[in-house]
């Protein structure tokens, strides 16, 4: 599996973002996009999902199962939560709307065991982001699109994301993470949207 990006520009709010940008991420490694806020990282991430059409340019997943929406999981920078809702109705939610998956091992997976009922509402931001990120092991997708995921999360959050993510990898995998700061993944590629702002 092979996802590659060619000639990739984009338009936001009648502005070009950025342009020219290429990239061929194989299966079992990450990519990481870097640059400072308004370079374009999330837009990237939305152009990759297909939620964006590109001004110009292609993305595609060759060697994958499905296309691009199907094999993708796009973790944004809102974790998607209804607040009135438990932790454990959260994860089912998301369990039927993606097809599936353990909404109880995953709260187990993420840290959050002994929580499940509580309301999303009342969880602390950092448990807030491990319960979206939930969504990354409650259905199997090929492709990780990862927006800011360490946001609020401490010392032991990431670590555990790091690990996930290291699973994904070492499963064949792909992930494309846009952060300003370290992801923990040790073998990475980088591309800087600076160079590419148009």
């Amino acid at each position: 599996m092979r996802l590659i990006g060619e000639g990739l520009a984009a338009v936001r709010g009648g502005r070009r973002i950025f342009a020219g940008v290429d990239f061929a991420v194989e299966a079992g490694a990450a990519l990481v996009v870097r640059g400072p806020n308004g370079a374009g990282k999330s837009t990237l991430l939305r152009v990759i999902a297909g939620l964006i059409r590109p001004e110009a340019g292609r993305v595609r997943l060759e060697g994958g199962g499905g296309d691009l929406g199907h094999e993708a999981h796009l973790v944004g920078h809102a974790d998607a939560l209804k607040p009135a809702l438990t932790a454990v109705e959260n994860a089912r939610f998301w369990a039927g709307f993606l097809g599936g998956g353990d909404a109880g091992g995953a709260l187990e997976q993420l840290g959050l065991g002994g929580l499940e009922d509580i309301p999303a509402g009342y969880l602390s931001a950092g448990q807030k982001r491990r319960l979206g990120l939930s969504r990354l092991v409650m259905a199997r997708r090929s492709l990780w699109l990862l927006d800011e995921p360490t946001t609020s999360l401490d010392a032991d959050g990431r670590a555990d994301l790091a690990d996930l993510m290291e699973a994904h990898l070492g499963r064949g995998g792909i992930i494309v993470a846009a952060t300003h700061g370290a992801l923990g993944l040790a073998h990475a590629a980088e591309l800087n949207l600076e160079e590419r702002r148009a």
